[in-house]
């Protein structure tokens, strides 16, 4: 099976004060093998990158109206009057705030929905199939199903 990967490099703000900000590379990623999730990768000066992956239904609904909680929340708003939308994400090593232009997320996004539209991730994984191929009954089934311990009661009347 073939298998769409959608990426997308742009600059995000990392939100260090109101008044302070430092600009972050970063990729978005998706891949239609991995429905459910986007990948996005920071790039932040060191030999390691960041990677944090999360729903795509949650920055899907994030373009449009604040969602999330724990980990990562995501929310759109203006900034100099322009769009934008703001991602908080936390984990064990820190919080940040990041910032991403909200017409090239949305771009992207829409870039993803054309590949695995909204309702058919499921049928990319073939989950429906292998489920069906797992539960088929096989041969071997019968002798699982037949009673191993005959009846106490007596075929011949005994």
């Amino acid at each position: 099976m073939h298998h769409t990967v959608v990426e997308r490099e742009l600059e995000l703000q990392l939100i260090l004060s109101p008044e302070h900000s430092i600009p972050v590379p970063a990729r978005l990623g998706y891949r239609s093998d991995d429905p459910f999730a986007v990948h996005v990768t920071f790039h932040i000066g060191s030999d390691h990158p960041v990677h944090w992956t999360f729903a795509r239904e949650l920055l899907v609904e994030g373009v449009f109206r604040p969602c999330g909680h724990g980990d990562v929340r995501v929310w759109p708003t203006k900034v100099a009057g322009r769009g934008v939308v703001l991602m908080a994400l936390s984990s064990p090593d820190g919080d940040a705030l990041l910032e991403a232009p909200a017409a090239q997320v949305s771009a992207w996004l829409e870039r993803t929905l054309r590949a695995v539209p909204p309702g058919t991730e499921a049928e990319q994984l073939g989950i429906d199939d292998a489920l069906a191929e797992l539960l088929a009954p096989t041969p071997a089934d019968d002798l699982w199903l037949c009673d191993p311990w005959p009846s106490d009661e007596s075929k011949d009347g005994e």
